[in-house]
């Protein structure tokens, strides 16, 4: 923040102390508005740097608040006063309609931030923890822009193959990866590119992230039974073109998913694997019958978020014989290469990258594949099938990116083998 900002930031603080001193805002139904003004200022702040959740955690010398950005955590304010901690839970408790009273027990909630005229919707799960209530806030939709194929860092091999799934009349397309690893992202960009007048399209997410106009958009509610397979069964009867399951969580949804496939719809869904072999053994695990699923399959993308290098900064450097990089390289090392590092510059807070982008890595659904699972090999075996058969694995379309100075080789080998 520059130093004006901290200024302000700091009076609300100051002002939020001196309601809690007076008096006012002891009601947790009822906080000063002060504190009203600095919750706002926190979410307003998060949404300016482009996060994706906000942390709000009561530690033993003061409360912390954290935004995700580019999928790391940064505390962007100093620890502020403890006694401030029941009133800002209260505060963001109110605005997600939780019960104030209850501190004992996790509780899950939502509300829409008004973001300079732009609605933003808000998830708020709370929990108890040893110095109080820790909450955090998932910022979605509103002010993240839609995205399309073209922006979604496929390589061009990858971007035409991936254009092509999306484009047959039927089948089933899988996009696997953990969680924020950008899989929603990519599936929207699939339905934007999809979205014309002569096409019903319908989804069933938890929670819908990003609103789409002429898509029929469903949300789960656990509460009232709607799952996954419940929406899914109903969605078959809506005389659908495209649909997109947010996650297969269970055998009844991969089952039903995978049966849609095969009777003249495209299907999109994720799951959570960590490659895209690893996604075949996953459904056959939940039950789905080998010749169903390569019947109905079109083909699997793994993807992976890396820091993006700040094009502003960065330094080409020769990679050495014989260094960490020229081993995460491997066969991609030849004497003299170049690759970048990152150096930190104002324009991107001194940390050297500016943004994520995907590294992935697309498996297509082939007769040899097919029938090299059907003859019973295992994950290894098909595997070393995948790269025989040209699958560019994500650690190589990572490293193609990397010495292109699109992000470092450092960096891909953190998302692909841990730190280096």
């Amino acid at each position: 923040m520059q130093a004006a900002e901290k200024i302000q930031f700091q009076t609300l603080v100051n002002q939020s102390l001196m309601g809690l001193g007076s008096g006012r805002g002891n009601s947790p139904t009822l906080p000063a508005a002060p504190m009203i003004r600095l919750v706002d200022r926190i979410i307003h702040d998060a949404i300016d740097q482009q996060s994706s959740d906000i942390h709000v955690e009561p530690l033993t010398g003061g409360l912390r608040v954290r935004f995700r950005v580019d999928g790391i955590l940064r505390a962007p304010y100093p620890l502020l006063p403890s006694q401030l901690k029941e009133t800002m839970v209260s505060r963001i408790k109110v605005m997600a309609r939780l019960n104030t009273a209850e501190h004992r027990l996790p509780q899950d909630g939502r509300f829409t931030y008004d973001y300079d005229g732009i609605p933003v919707d808000v998830r708020v799960a709370s929990m108890p923890v040893v110095n109080g209530e820790k909450v955090v806030l998932r910022l979605l939709s509103g002010a993240r822009r839609l995205l399309h194929l073209s922006e979604m860092d496929f390589s061009p091999e990858n971007e035409r193959l991936f254009r092509r799934w999306c484009h047959a009349p039927y089948g089933l397309i899988l996009n696997v990866g953990p969680v924020n690893s950008g899989k929603t992202t990519t599936l929207y960009a699939a339905l934007n590119e999809l979205n014309t007048p002569g096409k019903n399209i319908v989804s069933i997410e938890d929670p819908v992230e990003y609103y789409l106009e002429g898509i029929n958009q469903m949300q789960i509610n656990q509460q009232i039974s709607l799952s996954f397979a419940v929406g899914l069964r109903a969605i078959l009867r809506q005389d659908f073109d495209v649909c997109m399951v947010g996650e297969i969580r269970d055998e009844e949804t991969a089952d039903i998913a995978v049966k849609a496939a095969l009777t003249g719809r495209l299907m999109l869904t994720t799951l959570h694997t960590a490659n895209a072999v690893d996604a075949i053994f996953r459904l056959l695990d939940m039950g789905v019958k080998p010749y169903f699923l390569f019947a109905a399959l079109l083909g699997i993308v793994a993807q992976r978020l890396v820091l993006r290098l700040c094009p502003e900064c960065r330094e080409a450097y020769v990679v050495e014989p014989g260094s960490a990089d020229a081993a995460v390289l491997g066969p991609l090392f030849t004497e003299g290469v170049t690759a970048y590092r990152p150096v930190g510059c104002e324009k991107c807070g001194g940390t050297g990258y500016n943004g994520r982008m995907a590294i992935q890595e697309l498996l297509p659904a082939t007769e040899e594949l097919q029938q090299a699972v059907l003859a019973g090999a295992n994950r290894r075996e098909t595997s070393e099938l995948a790269r025989k058969l040209g699958m560019a694995t994500l650690l190589e379309d990572g490293l193609k990116k990397a010495l292109a100075g699109e992000t470092s080789i450092e960096e891909v080998g953190r998302v692909v083998y841990g730190a280096i």
